[in-house]
């Protein structure tokens, strides 16, 4: 059984996804803002949060950002927002999926489990530190710096760069790196990889229009590298 706070101020679309995880065996917790969402943590030990975005008070983003400073409790915004501006700015306030309603409970679940795999899964990662170029990787604290100074990294954006690292020069397709980033390929989900490669280039490249570290290989996906010596 995981338990779902699910923070949404639309009572119809609350409630309908409240009774089918309930039905799923899920126990799940409800909040029509994110004031009130914040309570119920207080109270109700929630393994993941369900967001929308558009909500009285403190909206989504805020929320997110605010639940980022406490924790890397899993968040799964899940919003009839679908333009990239916004899909950019979830992740960058420390979402870790992004969903398009509408959509199927069943495919809402399956996010939930995908995202919970993802906060259960320890690796086991090599000691020491990567240099690569000016950026530092420490796959054991993960921890990345460039040029001596701490870079910090939302979740998504941290496997992201973990996951493209530890194969430099291979490419990896967008479906491969949801795979492995996400824990899904869902069709139409490959924004989610491009809007992550755009912020993870704004905190790691001198120049994200002309990228050293993450680069485009048009037609196919991503790399990492080959960084100059």
């Amino acid at each position: 059984m995981t338990r779902v706070l699910l923070i949404d101020d639309h009572r119809t679309a609350r409630e309908g996804l409240r009774l089918a995880l309930t039905r799923h065996g899920h126990a799940v917790a409800t909040a029509d803002s994110g004031e009130q969402g914040l309570a119920r943590l207080r109270t109700f030990a929630a393994e993941v949060i369900v967001l929308d975005l558009t909500l009285p008070g403190m909206d989504g983003f805020d929320l997110c950002r605010h639940l980022r400073t406490e924790g890397d409790l899993p968040i799964i915004v899940l919003t009839a927002r679908d333009d990239d501006i916004d899909v950019v700015a979830a992740l960058e306030a420390g979402a870790d999926d992004y969903v398009i309603q509408p959509v199927h409970s069943r495919i809402v679940e399956a996010r939930i489990r995908a995202v919970l795999r993802r906060a259960a899964r320890q690796p086991t990662r090599p000691t020491g530190r990567e240099q690569h170029g000016a950026l530092c990787i420490d796959r054991c604290s993960l921890s990345v710096g460039k040029s001596g100074r701490r870079v910090r990294l939302a979740p998504t954006e941290m496997r992201l760069l973990l996951t493209l690292s530890a194969e430099p020069a291979r490419v990896h397709t967008r479906h491969q790196l949801l795979e492995a980033v996400w824990q899904h390929d869902f069709l139409g989900d490959s924004r989610l990889v491009d809007a992550c490669v755009q912020r993870l280039r704004a905190k790691i490249e001198d120049d994200p229009h002309t990228p050293v570290y993450v680069q485009t290989v048009r037609g196919f996906g991503y790399r990492f590298g080959p960084v100059p010596a």
